[in-house]
């Protein structure tokens, strides 16, 4: 199979992959590997939209548990054993132009030192006349576990989720159905959308909206459950383990 290996520390996993059937390419290739953490999966999904990815993290800078060791991934991926799943990406539309995400779009301040003020508008009803705050943003399932998490400490299953970084008001988190359209206008700015980790930004200023949607475009992943493995996880973050008391000496 033909494939595109992107990521870091490729010298890692470059010798494994004419063992197991993988033939590098810059073009036709049918399969993306992604070789890194979560920051080199939206990077492939980002430059190569639509290509099906293979994620494995680097071993290197994330620990694997023995399941998951990069060569039983690409040998499971060559029996025709990892399951595919489609995920849905979410889009945020401004000045004539969409930014495209796996995780999240959002509104943030552009200018650390002052808040933004922006309206929000669901499905074309007012939801918030005048927000104050570092930003809003829309996640897709996903992203639930990323940074809409981190903002509202609790994750979703379905729909899609609405977060609302650091307000002044109380304003309440939302989960919206998919096919919610969310209108934000910056009252003052200025702010700028951004899409997970695209260097592309976006620049609004006071007056200019931007569209928060549910794109039609979807992401293919081979393997996510592998990649988003809890006993992976914690072996990179030991200090998550269940409490087990204390020692007194």
């Amino acid at each position: 199979m033909k494939i595109k290996l992107v990521g870091k520390n490729l010298e890692d996993i470059r010798p494994l992959l004419s063992r197991y059937g993988f033939e590098e390419a810059e073009r036709e290739f049918e399969l993306v590997i992604a070789h890194g953490g979560d920051g080199a999966l939206l990077g492939a999904e980002r430059e190569y939209p639509g290509v099906p990815k293979l994620p494995i993290r680097d071993a290197g800078t994330a620990e694997l548990c023995q399941e998951h060791r990069c060569e039983l991934q690409l040998e499971a991926f060559r029996r025709g054993e990892t399951p595919l799943t489609v995920l849905p990406k979410v889009a945020g539309t401004a000045r004539g132009r969409t930014l495209y995400a796996l995780n999240d779009v959002f509104l943030h301040n552009l200018e650390l030192s002052s808040a933004l003020r922006y309206r929000v508008r669901i499905d074309g009803e007012l939801y918030a006349n005048e927000v104050v705050g570092d930003g809003v943003g829309l996640s897709s399932v996903h992203g639930s576990t990323a940074y809409y998490r981190s903002i509202t400490h609790s994750i979703f299953r379905v729909g899609l989720g609405l977060a609302f970084s650091n307000s002044t008001e109380e304003v309440n988190h939302l989960v919206l159905n998919s096919t919610s359209r969310v209108e934000i206008e910056v009252v003052r700015g200025p702010g700028v959308l951004i899409a997970d980790n695209s260097p592309e930004q976006i620049v609004l200023n006071e007056g200019e909206k931007v569209l928060l949607f549910e794109s039609e475009l979807q992401a293919r992943i081979y393997g996510l459950a592998n990649f988003m493995c809890p006993k992976c996880r914690l072996l990179r973050h030991p200090n998550k383990l269940p409490f087990r008391g204390f020692h007194l000496l």
